[in-house]
């Protein structure tokens, strides 16, 4: 089970919701999967502007699928990039300002956020410790940019109307009050394959690690699919192989079922 390629969510996958920390279970899972021969990828619906939790691990990270598939690269080099229908994401804004729900709009460099019942706030920077939501730029100035996702703060119900209205666009919930919105080209399945083509790796050779909704497509196109113990049960049923919870030492006991690691 050498010279896999395993690609990871970030929250709730390497990242604990309890303590907004990767586990040292995890560190050295990884650290003996890269000696052992593997590649490390990571899989997240963050833009990389709030990629700010990884550092035990940067490192070992080979590259990244980010925004939920919208931009993938390795180091300097862009792999695929798929960007929202600008009249979409316009509309997106209008409705959010409409009907006062909070939205983060992420461009292809910067990043602009409303918040008029501080949800951005109470869930992203409280609940899920993001950082560097105050380098958030004029809403206008973002939409003057490829937008690669829209994270809309509102119900699942609503969601499946919003969507009707959205024809180029995919939805990819991961958590009950909110859901990031993509370019129908994108989602994390097809920049786990992106990347695995750019790479010369056999997609078979794939090893994928999630806990949401969000997850569910690289679940199904990885090799082997694994979700998290405290996975949403949507994502265990599509799962080839169903491990402990982030806090349970759950990639480090996938890792040793596979054989990447003893």
């Amino acid at each position: 089970m050498k010279n896999y390629a395993l690609f990871f969510d970030i929250d709730g996958t390497l990242v604990s919701f309890k303590t907004h920390e990767i586990p040292a279970s995890t560190i050295f899972a990884l650290t003996q999967a890269k000696a052992n021969g593997a590649k490390v990828y990571i899989s997240t619906g963050r833009p990389i502007i709030i990629i700010t939790n990884l550092g035990a691990i940067e490192h070992l990270i080979d590259g990244y699928v980010t925004t939920n598939g919208a931009l993938c690269f390795i180091g300097d080099k862009t792999v695929s990039c798929h960007s929202i229908d600008s009249a979409e994401a316009r509309f997106v804004v209008e409705d959010a300002r409409e009907k006062g729900y909070g939205l983060i709009v992420i461009g292809e460099k910067d990043m602009a956020v409303l918040d008029p019942k501080g949800d951005v706030d109470r869930i992203f920077r409280v609940g899920l410790a993001v950082k560097n939501l105050d380098l958030a730029k004029p809403m206008e100035e973002v939409l003057q940019q490829r937008i690669l996702q829209l994270t809309p703060f509102f119900s699942a119900d609503y969601e499946s109307e919003l969507m009707k209205k959205l024809p180029g666009c995919i939805s990819g919930r991961w958590h009950p009050e909110f859901t990031d919105v993509t370019a129908r080209e994108a989602d994390k399945g097809q920049g786990m394959f992106a990347l695995a083509v750019h790479e010369g790796i056999d997609p078979q050779k794939t090893i994928a690690f999630g806990d949401g909704g969000n997850d569910a497509s690289m679940i199904r196109t990885a090799g082997i699919g694994v979700a998290m113990g405290n996975a949403i049960p949507e994502l265990k049923a599509e799962a080839d192989y169903v491990t402990t919870s982030v806090d349970e030492d759950g990639i480090l006991n996938a890792l040793r079922h596979f054989g990447i690691i003893r």
